[in-house]
């Protein structure tokens, strides 16, 4: 039986730089691991009251059954403001509440950050990173993962051009395969 890692990913854009990004590191998982993108734009805001009122969205419901299935997680997020975008947000809480369920609880966790920019998103990566430990999510330490200057990394399809690109991304999928175990 595969070990399956879900990849979060934090921009919602059709062309997403994060998601070519993701994709790519999903085709560098190694046999017996299973990886496959979460889709987390249709979530509705987080809102305590769905649970205590007992008015849980199914969609809510749904992901959070999703999330249990996973033994691990890729956190693939750009840079808004020197921070992570709100729908990785609102899918951590989501999947954390209600209080005392929280379905990320103890699970081990890499994250890449990805920016046009030439600091690839360290604010974003950073700010994931706090949330994460909080919610009991077990990061991976290194190699840290900050892509910058993406567009020059991708083809035109959006495919990663370059070996040491792909090399890169791939001793961050190896870190969080040996953190699983």
């Amino acid at each position: 039986m595969s070990k399956k890692i879900g990849i979060i990913v934090g921009s919602l854009r059709k062309a997403s730089f994060t998601k070519n990004i993701a994709e790519a590191m999903l085709s560098l998982l190694p046999e017996g691991y299973e990886g496959k993108l979460i889709p987390i734009g249709h979530l509705p805001l987080f809102n305590q009251d769905f649970d205590d009122e007992g008015t849980t969205p199914e969609s809510y419901a749904a992901f959070r059954k999703e999330i249990e299935g996973y033994d691990a997680f890729i956190f693939a997020t750009p840079e808004y403001n020197r921070s992570f975008p709100a729908v990785i947000k609102n899918a951590l809480d989501v999947a954390s509440r209600p209080y005392g369920q929280n379905k990320w609880n103890g699970k081990p966790a890499a994250i890449v950050s990805v920016s046009p920019g030439a600091i690839g998103g360290f604010g974003a990566n950073h700010h994931l990173r706090q949330v994460l430990t909080f919610l009991n999510i077990q990061p991976v330490q290194q190699p840290e993962a900050y892509v910058g200057n993406v567009m020059a990394l991708l083809d035109e399809q959006g495919k990663v051009k370059s070996d040491d690109t792909r090399a890169f991304l791939k001793t961050v999928t190896d870190a969080l395969v040996r953190k699983m175990g």
